[in-house]
Parts: C-alpha cells; sequence; structure tokens
C-alpha cells in the first residue's frame, strides 16, 4: 500500500485549489512568460500558465506553500495542458518530457519541506493530467460528423510522454481531470496502465469527469454511472467530479457517485459558478457551508477546489474537512 493510500483510510484528504486564479494575481506579460530561455521563440507564450514551471518556477513553489500552509494535503502539478497536443498551440511539442518533470519536482521539493516539518501531516503530488483541446468522440466539424481532430493512438502517445515525466519527477499520485470526453480519459488510462506494467510502477490513479450542464452528464453524453462503470476496468484510487458546477450544483451528482462505485470518491468544485465577467464570486464561507454538505452526508475521501477556488477558500474546507470521517468503502472497511 502506497502512503496516500493509508493517509485515506485515516482522513479526509485535503485536495488544493486552483493554479491558475492564483497566478493571474502575479499579472505575469509575455516576457515573464518567455524569461531568458524563450526570448526568440517562434510563436507568443503569454498564458501558456504551465511554461511558468520552467520560466517561473518560484511562483509555481509559492502557489503549492500557499496551499499547504492552509492545510492541504495534496497539491496538483502544473501540467493541465502539458501534452504534445496542448503544447502544439505554442510549437513547444519537444518540452513535454521537461515541462512534466520540472512541474512534479517543484511540487514535491515543497511537498516534502511540509512533510518533514510535520511528519504526521504528510503531504502529497498529484499529476495533473488535462483533457487535451480535443476530443476523440465528437467532430468538431458540424459539416461532417464522421471527422475527428485527433486518434485515439495520438492521445496514448501524448499521454505517454506527459506520464513518464510526471512519475519521474516524483507525484505520488496521477489524477486524470476534468474529463469531458470519457474517450479521451480512456487513452490517458490505457497509456498509465501500459506504462505501469512496462516500469513495474506502483503508483494510484485518480480520475475526475466534469458535469457540464443541467442534464447531469459529460460532454459526450454518459450519465453518472455510465461513466463510472466506463471508467472502472483498471484499479483507481478515486474517481470523483471536477470544475463546470459550483458545489451545491455538483452535490446531487455525487450522491449518486457514492452509490455506484467502490473506489474512494473525490470532489473539487468550482467557487460557484462564473459572473457576466467569467470570475467567481463565491465566498471561501459560502463554498465551506456548501461542501459541508458533503461531509455531512459521508460523501466524499478527498475534497477541493477548482476554478475561483483560493487559500482561504481551501483553509476552511481543511477546517470543516478534519471534523468530519471519510466515506467507507469495502476495501478499507
Amino acid at each position: 500500500m502506497t502512503p496516500i493510500e493509508e493517509a485515506l483510510q485515516e482522513k479526509i484528504l485535503v485536495l488544493d485549489g486552483a493554479m491558475g486564479t492564483m497566478l493571474q494575481a502575479y499579472k505575469f506579460e509575455e516576457e515573464d512568460f518567455r524569461g531568458e530561455r524563450f526570448k526568440d521563440h517562434s510563436s507568443p507564450l503569454k498564458g501558456n500558465n504551465d511554461l511558468l514551471s520552467i520560466t517561473q518556477p518560484e511562483a509555481i513553489k509559492a502557489v503549492h506553500r500557499a496551499y499547504f500552509e492552509v492545510g492541504a494535503d495534496i497539491v496538483e502539478t502544473n501540467t493541465f495542458s502539458s501534452t504534445s497536443i496542448g503544447m502544439a498551440d505554442y510549437a513547444m511539442e519537444d518540452l513535454v518530457y521537461e515541462l512534466n518533470y520540472a512541474s512534479a519536482q517543484l511540487a514535491k521539493t515543497v511537498a516534502n519541506e511540509f512533510t518533514q516539518a510535520n511528519l504526521d501531516k504528510p503531504r502529497f503530488v498529484a499529476g495533473s493530467i488535462g483533457p487535451t483541446n480535443r476530443t476523440a468522440s465528437m467532430s468538431p466539424d458540424v459539416n461532417d460528423p464522421c471527422y475527428r481532430a485527433v486518434t485515439f493512438d495520438e492521445l496514448v502517445e501524448a499521454y505517454s510522454e506527459q506520464v513518464r515525466g510526471l512519475v519521474d519527477g516524483g507525484a505520488d499520485v496521477l489524477l486524470v481531470e476534468t474529463v469531458f470526453d470519457t474517450l479521451n480519459a480512456k487513452a490517458a488510462l490505457f497509456a498509465i496502465d501500459s506504462l505501469k506494467e512496462e516500469n513495474n510502477w506502483d503508483i494510484p490513479v485518480m480520475i475526475s469527469g466534469t458535469i457540464t450542464d443541467a442534464s447531469g452528464r459529460t460532454l459526450s453524453g454518459q450519465t453518472v454511472e455510465a461513466f463510472a462503470v466506463s471508467v472502472s476496468h483498471i484499479p483507481l484510487l478515486s474517481i470523483g467530479f471536477n470544475c463546470a458546477l459550483g458545489a451545491d450544483q455538483l452535490l446531487p451528482y455525487l450522491r449518486r457517485l457514492s452509490t455506484t462505485t467502490e473506489a474512494l470518491v473525490s470532489a473539487h468544485p468550482n467557487a460557484g459558478l462564473p459572473n457576466a465577467f467569467g470570475a467567481y464570486d463565491q465566498t471561501p464561507e459560502e463554498m465551506r457551508d456548501l461542501i459541508k454538505k458533503y461531509l455531512d452526508e459521508n460523501l466524499v475521501n478527498i475534497i477541493g477546489g477548482c476554478c475561483g477556488s483560493t487559500p482561504e477558500h481551501i483553509r476552511l474546507i481543511a477546517e470543516i474537512a478534519s471534523q468530519h470521517q471519510p466515506r467507507k468503502v469495502s476495501q478499507y472497511s
């Protein structure tokens, strides 16, 4: 049993909040993204937040540190878009392994600092694996429904490169997150499973889907129950939901998931829904009170925040999580 699995037997673990929300406060400009190394790069780089792990590493470490300081047990690597598919937008496909390795090392360095300071509260790093900006299940061209912008094999290759960097850099768990197309996620899981077998890795896997609207389905059309069944062909540490919805909108889907799966359950909702300007107005107190319902109903084992959530949101969530017992499932009961 890995250390994170041992910790999850004892308590609810708290995941960090939004990386992007925190980085926006730095107001980085083009030259900050480029740094000295990429000052002559051919494509614009502003907005490539994952690149900041190389060009602004102290800022990334500061974000991780801010979340650990308020009680987070797990931080996610700054690698949401760090695949060759995602980096193609910036002509940086050749940097994928380095981006993932560097991001995992930054997070692991900070995690080790906090673990050494309090051995009774070990801290962990989740290697963040995003959905890419392409979908294997649907056509982006309404005039050609058979067309696909990416193939399953291309996704497997892209995810394999990302996963190697994350594991080599020190990630404790792999988090396939914000899943809107389950076929993309299955490519990620196939890549992970193949690499685990090939390298004899013992690294747990989390998966977190996204309910996109009031229909209660993912973008590729699956219900909660269908999503859970279709990704449970490999052993999972946890399955859950994140993004798109606030904590109150996500609650009914977590209730359904909790009765569907024998895996642990995770949730990291947004800080409410975005306003007309794309910002998130939900206060830490409001988010805490909504998430308390998850805890009172014994729905989750891992809890955190997604878009709009800050260290203050996570501080209050960590406080109430410490007062509740984790959801019990058969393999841990």
